[in-house]
């Protein structure tokens, strides 16, 4: 593994999401000396909040502003302990709630399925809902899914490449590659996932996060059977107070332990001198000196920087061929009395629209061919489910945070005037969520919205908040590297480049990061353990 050259004891972290908070961790751990300069008045990035005041100007409740899924949060306890600290230690501490069912899904037909992590617990679930044949089925499958993870995570999500050679280079790396190709991995997800499942519902429960990887499950690899693996079979978390309360947690252990975390810190520029970033700018003009610097940013924020220093654009390029679709995120509260006569009372609830199939073709289109979903399938999340804590008392009744997610094109697929269509779509995908059950939605108060636009505007490419798509040129060894060609001491994290998009992937970024400047003195042991000393 390369390793950028010169002295590294000065380290500048742009961005305080999971990818830079567990790289400064990584690094911090090995005794540098790390700043991190957040744009933003609070750390977190995709797991931060949008602060809501009442009309007198208090503060009410913060929205999670980002993901709503925690997975492998072995992960983040494995960044925590690069500094000699865990999920009870921190400031918030770090409680986490395993949730049982992870999901509840519910389908145009007017049936539902459950989905727990516990193999025995879904195959009950299974045969009660399709059958006891399907439940054997998904046994063979939850095992094949497993195979996948096992063999595909030490090396090709946990590891830094070099060249795509490093698939074959030694023995042991042409053994895990021969293993996946005999598992069918560089097949296709659905046409694998089909040859297990006949029920078609249950198809979807184990397909759907193809769109994490950005493609229909026609058409993703088979080896993003690890994510539905992840998604399905490890287990899904929810920590106290809310996900930002994970970010919090980093960005605590960090300052107590001599690192630097400086929020409303608006990089603008990067200084280059003979090869090698020395300092970073801020737009207000504060100058950070440095021995290396650690991007995580979106790539167009990232490019913009490397452009603004002069340094070398190849390899530039890799990653903006094709990009994921987007989503339309509203976020608001309901009063308690009117979700106590929804469908179901779940943290997570998927609910699936009639149309499937078309659903992708009309989100992944490319050449502006793209458009929105006309029968969409929808994440609404209830995170007062799991913690009351999060219950809201507004206009003198108790309400709870609903968000509700509608994936649609990103604005190269589908170049939409967002600022006409955004009010219109909420309030058709509001009527969508009556006519299905959920009474009384209209009289959602909505205190956030965002769209593909609004995600443009932070920077994210394409307005996607989901990044590059995981197309086989655009993954793996075949991703935006995450050393930067013509400047020898600046190296990336973040979805944009390896791993990739997720909460698990983008914590495993900020680590490879970290290696890249400080080599392999941080070790991920038991990344994929739950963590379950500190569940509630």
């Amino acid at each position: 593994m390369r390793s950028i050259s010169g002295p590294t004891h000065s380290i500048v972290v742009v961005g305080a999401g999971l990818a830079g908070l567990a790289a400064a961790l990584h690094l911090t751990g090995t005794g540098r000396s790390v700043t991190v300069l957040e744009r933003e008045s609070t750390v977190g990035g995709r797991v931060g909040v949008y602060p809501v005041s009442d009309t007198d100007g208090r503060p009410l409740y913060d929205i999670d502003n980002g993901a709503s899924v925690l997975t492998m949060p072995g992960l983040v306890e494995s960044a925590l302990n690069a500094v000699g600290e865990n999920f009870t230690t921190t400031t918030p501490p770090v409680h986490l709630t395993a949730l049982s069912p992870s999901y509840h899904t519910r389908y145009a037909d007017g049936t539902a399925i459950d989905v727990y992590s516990d193999p025995d617990a879904m195959a009950d679930e299974v045969a009660r809902t399709c059958g006891p044949d399907e439940a054997v089925r998904y046994r063979e499958l939850r095992r094949w899914l497993a195979s996948i993870f096992d063999t595909e995570f030490d090396r090709y999500i946990d590891s830094n490449f070099d060249s795509p050679l490093d698939l074959v280079s030694s023995p042991a790396a042409l053994h895990d590659t021969v293993a996946l190709l005999k598992l069918g991995g560089f097949g296709r997800l659905g046409p694998r996932v089909d040859k297990f499942l006949k029920d078609e519902r249950l198809r979807r429960v184990f397909t759907f996060q193809a769109l994490y990887a950005g493609m229909a499950p026609s058409k993703a690899l088979a080896v993003y059977g690890a994510i539905a693996h992840m998604d399905t079979s490890l287990g899904v978390f929810f920590p106290t107070g809310g996900m930002a309360a994970i970010a919090a947690a980093m960005s605590d252990a960090l300052t107590r332990h001599g690192g630097t975390v400086v929020t409303d810190a608006d990089v603008s520029d990067i200084r280059v001198r003979d090869g090698r970033a020395t300092a970073v700018i801020t737009a207000d003009g504060r100058q950070y000196p440095c021995d290396a610097v650690v991007l995580t940013p979106d790539l167009p924020v990232v490019d913009a920087l490397l452009d603004s220093a002069g340094t070398d654009k190849r390899g530039r390029g890799n990653g903006y061929a094709v990009v994921s679709p987007s989503a339309v995120v509203f976020h608001g509260t309901v009063p308690t009395r009117i979700t106590a006569t929804w469908p179901a009372r779940a943290h997570h609830t998927i609910d699936f629209g009639a149309e499937w199939a078309e659903t992708f073709s009309r989100i992944t289109a490319r050449g502006g061919r793209g458009s929105l979903m006309t029968d969409p399938s929808l994440l609404i999340t209830r995170p007062s489910v799991t913690d009351a804590g999060l219950l809201v008392e507004r206009n003198g009744e108790s309400c709870e945070p609903v968000s509700v997610l509608a994936p649609c094109p990103n604005l190269r697929s589908a170049p939409l005037d967002w600022a006409r269509l955004r009010d219109p779509y909420v309030a058709e995908l509001r009527g969508q969520l009556e006519q299905r059950g959920y009474n009384g939605i209209s009289s959602m108060t909505i205190d956030h919205i965002d769209t593909p636009q609004t995600w443009a505007d932070r920077g994210m490419i394409e307005g996607s908040p989901f990044s590059s798509a995981h197309v086989f040129r655009q993954t793996g060894p075949f991703r935006r590297k995450n050393l930067v060609a013509g400047v020898s001491n600046v190296v990336l994290a973040g979805s944009g480049t390896t791993p990739g998009v997720g909460v698990p992937t983008v914590l495993v970024s900020g680590r490879l990061a970290a290696e890249r400047i400080a080599g392999r003195q941080a070790e991920s042991d038991a990344v994929r353990s739950p963590a379950t000393n500190t569940l509630n």
